[in-house]
């Protein structure tokens, strides 16, 4: 078992050598996807800390892909990758019903704004629970969630090894899930800072079947990580890992 898995690190490590100059073209090309957009200036305000590009490259987002958003909220990145799969992709927009009601709807509406008037034909909302989603079994080529995971974790660790193993059952075979979470560190009580250990996160996406990688993309020196993440001084400057979990099949 040990060589086995020593062999597949291996053979993913020569391929990501072998495909960085396609990698570093992808995120040029996707750049200039996400500026010809029409994106609000409140989104785009937010791409110097998120890097969207950088962030949608590293997992291998392409155009003509199917890919979800997964506990979208008000879909800050259902519209990046909208923008990234273009006409020929797809994007499910993916929230848990219970989710949408927290702080009077804030999120259904924002979702619901985003959406007005079809101008992101290439969305599909999904308000389901994840086993009740109607989507199409492997059929998936990305899925993305950002600055969730955490919460899962740290209510309930093997709730949160179960959904990524639920997940498995829509991303296609040797398909990614990325996952971007605000990172803690060594004895600081993350659940209540609203934040969790990148190792937490790797042994939970490894109990679960794939295979990880990860980037130090979205790392911060200015976070201290002391601090609540909606504390306004390090609100969306928070240190952050991104983790590429490929849905390996034996």
């Amino acid at each position: 078992m040990m060589l086995r898995n020593l062999i597949k690190t291996t053979c993913l490590m020569i391929s990501l050598l072998l495909v960085l100059p396609q990698l570093q073209a992808s995120e040029s090309e996707l750049a200039a996807s996400l500026a010809a957009a029409g994106r609000s200036a409140e989104d785009t305000a937010r791409d110097a800390g998120r890097q969207p590009a950088k962030v949608l490259a590293f997992l291998g987002v392409e155009p003509g892909m199917t890919v979800m958003d997964l506990m979208a909220s008000g879909g800050w990145y259902t519209e990046v990758l909208s923008a990234a799969v273009g006409p020929e992709g797809k994007v499910y927009a993916h929230n848990l019903p219970a989710f949408l009601q927290f702080r009077d709807g804030m999120y259904d509406k924002a979702m619901t704004r985003r959406l007005a008037d079809n101008r992101l034909p290439n969305v599909v909302r999904v308000d389901a629970e994840l086993d009740q989603t109607g989507i199409k079994p492997f059929s998936v080529d990305v899925v993305i969630t950002a600055l969730n995971f955490h919460d899962i974790f740290n209510r309930d660790p093997d709730a949160a090894v179960a959904m990524l193993k639920q997940l498995r059952k829509l991303i296609k075979a040797n398909g990614v899930l990325g996952i971007i979470d605000h990172r803690a560190v060594k004895g600081t009580d993350a659940a209540k800072l609203h934040r969790m250990l990148e190792k937490d996160a790797v042994a939970a996406a490894k109990r679960a079947g794939y295979l990880v990688s990860s980037s130090e993309i979205l790392a911060s020196g200015e976070d201290d990580h002391q601090q609540l993440v909606f504390d306004p001084a390090i609100r969306g400057k928070t240190d952050r890992f991104l983790l590429k979990l490929v849905n390996i099949q034996e």
